[in-house]
């Protein structure tokens, strides 16, 4: 079965072309580099890992209830509709709300490996390009993924959202080399982090939680190399150069708080698109949510410079001015644990699971032995 014949909507055209502008730059400096980026490199090098191997993918999912999350997520919980449905129309809900969740997961992915690609090839430091390239294979196997985990355990798929494909189109176009950090490294990537922080947090299936939780390891480093190059770069640009990149950041933040609503979800189960937007304006699970989505993006935004009055007063009207105080580098530190926790705590049932094996079998010998 194709990836087209499980798509709830049309996804459209088989292929989208976004036309590139921009210079790709070479370097003919081998020799130096940033400590900082070699250092994130070697460790972008050092932690590569396949997901055929360290996810465990015979844990079984219930596609009707994939993730096991509050019901109290789905905007349409605690509505007239919600109250009038059948246990079986709550579960295909669950199923199609799942789906959309981890569909723009993917659908941000492959548009993260794009962009890690066009760094590679219009960033001008070679230190820069090399950490890069380690991001665009963690972006494919990103994809790879979660494309596998919504063909096999979901088995439904969502178009990309209209307002996450607007800003990869915007991030893709500008000719300048460092949008594809900031519309990517910062923006989709930021927000990413903090859905899949919820997810982890409050799943209770194993299978996502380890999806995500190694997913996040990777994204916690791409946010650190956003991070550092784009504070030294922009250090070196004008006042006017710099509201520039506040203006991309404060139209690409309302983009990303506005694709987080599920209205295509409820729209397939009949509630009108005006319905659908004022149920996720008003639920408090959702409210709540899309501030925490911000946790990553303003101390970010902050950290690397851009921290004008028109952005700060953005950030007060969608309610996260206070995210600019989060310590992002804890936080960042906080999602390698959580990942090396979660391999420690699988190889260590694993090991006692083929001791226990290895004990039986001696046990069984000595058995044999006796009775003969």
């Amino acid at each position: 079965m194709s990836t087209h014949d499980l798509y709830v909507g049309s996804p459209g055209a088989e292929e989208w072309e976004v036309p590139a502008s921009g210079s790709a730059r070479f370097s003919w400096d081998y020799d130096d580099g940033r400590d900082r980026l070699l250092a994130l490199y070697q460790k972008g090098k050092d932690k590569q890992w396949d997901g055929q191997l360290r996810i465990d993918w015979d844990l079984e999912v219930d596609p009707k209830d994939p993730l096991g999350t509050p019901d109290e997520a789905i905007s349409l919980y605690g509505t007239s509709y919600w109250d009038k449905m059948s246990d079986a129309e709550r579960a295909d809900l669950r199923q199609h709300y799942a789906s959309w969740q981890f569909s723009q997961f993917l659908h941000g992915e492959q548009g993260a490996m794009v962009c890690a690609a066009r760094i590679v090839e219009s960033v001008p430091d070679l230190d820069a390009k090399f950490y890069s390239a380690t991001q665009t294979m963690d972006e494919a196997r990103h994809a790879e993924i979660y494309g596998r985990f919504l063909h096999e355990k979901i088995g439904m798929l969502y178009p990309i959202n209209d307002n996450l494909q607007a800003l990869l189109g915007d991030t893709l176009r500008d000719s300048r080399w460092d949008m594809p950090y900031l519309g990517m490294q910062v923006l989709i990537e930021g927000l990413a982090l903090a859905a899949f922080g919820m997810i982890r947090d409050t799943t209770n299936k194993p299978l996502p939680k380890q999806i995500l939780a190694y997913v996040m390891q990777d994204e916690a480093r791409h946010v650190a190399f956003g991070r550092m190059a784009l504070r030294d770069y922009y250090k070196q640009l004008t006042e006017a150069e710099l509201r520039e990149r506040e203006e991309f950041v404060i139209e690409g933040c309302y983009l990303m708080r506005d694709r987080l609503k599920g209205v295509e979800v409820l729209e397939n189960f009949g509630v009108p698109r005006a319905e659908a937007e004022t149920f996720s304006e008003q639920s408090d699970f959702l409210k709540l949510f899309r501030q925490l989505l911000f946790s990553r993006i303003v101390p970010c935004v902050r950290d690397i410079g851009l921290w004008g009055e028109r952005l700060q007063r953005a950030y007060v009207d969608m309610g996260v001015f206070e995210m600019g105080n989060q310590n992002l580098d804890l936080l960042m530190a906080q999602d390698e644990e959580i990942a090396e926790k979660l391999d420690a705590e699988r190889f260590a049932a694993e090991e006692a699971e083929r001791t226990a094996e290895v004990d039986e079998a001696i046990a069984q010998g000595k058995r044999v032995e006796s009775e003969s």
